[in-house]
Parts: C-alpha cells; structure tokens; sequence
C-alpha cells in the first residue's frame, strides 16, 4: 500500500484596511469589530493582530459618509478565500470599501509587532561604515569663491 503525500494548503499572509462608519464605531465598537471578524472568518481568514487605524475626515464623500474609520487586520488565508471576502464585504453594511495587500512573511510579521507593540524598542544606530554615503548634495561647499561686491 503506498501512502500519498499530503500537500498541504499554502496561507498566505494579508494585511486588510477596511473603511468604517465611525459614528457606528464610536457607538458600538465591539459590533463593528465583530462584523469585520465574521467577514474574515467567512472567507477563511485566520486573525493575528487588528486594532483601528485611522479615525477622520475623508478625501471625498463616500454614500453620503464625510468621516470613516479605518481598521486595520492582519491574517493568513487560503489564495482562494479572497473572492469570498470581497463579496463579503460588499454585502456588508458596516465595511464601506476594503483593502487588501498579500506580504511576504518577513513584511507581515513587521506589521503584527508594530499594531501589537511588540516592536524593537532597541532601535540600535547601525556603525558609520554600514551607513549610506553622502551624496554631493548633502556636502558642504567650502570651495565657493568669493561673491562679487559689484
């Protein structure tokens, strides 16, 4: 009997920005948060960090809204769970418009420790000899010569 190789399923990791109303959300922010959690789980989505984002007024008035919210949500999810989640978000009334960017590992795992806090606090300064050279502009001209005074 020969036994199959499982292939397992490849996640992929997302970080997604969905506009608010934030008049629902200063009212009711632990329904907000659960509407935008159930989308995601919907379409697959397994959750690593979220919080809000950004809070004010927007560029243009989108369905009659001036101020959103934008909350911000970092998961894994199958390539395939994306299709789900666009058209779950467009049946949704409280996600105005949503947008999702696919990471690299090494780019998500930056952005759980910035929204969790988890960041480096040691923000080391690297040594002279692996900083970037100045470029010409930056030097300054000790050559100039003397200004005319006519």
């Amino acid at each position: 009997m020969s036994a199959v190789a499982e292939n397992p399923v490849r996640q992929h990791f997302y970080e997604g920005m969905f506009l608010v109303d934030s008049g629902k959300f200063a009212t009711d922010s632990d329904a907000v948060i659960n509407e935008i959690m159930t989308v995601l789980a919907k379409a697959g989505a397994t959750v690593v960090a979220h919080r809000p984002w950004q809070d004010g007024k927007l560029a243009y008035e989108i369905q009659g809204m001036k101020k959103g919210l934008h909350y911000i949500v970092c998961f894994t999810m199958r390539g395939a769970g994306m299709k789900t989640l666009i058209r779950q978000c467009q049946l949704n009334e409280t996600i105005i418009r949503q947008m999702v960017i696919a990471h690299s590992q090494h780019i998500f795992d930056a952005t759980v420790a910035s929204l969790t806090g988890a960041a480096s606090s040691q923000a080391a300064e690297a040594p002279e000899s692996e900083r970037p050279a100045r470029g010409r502009s930056d030097r300054r001209r000790d050559d100039a010569g003397p200004e005319d005074d006519e």
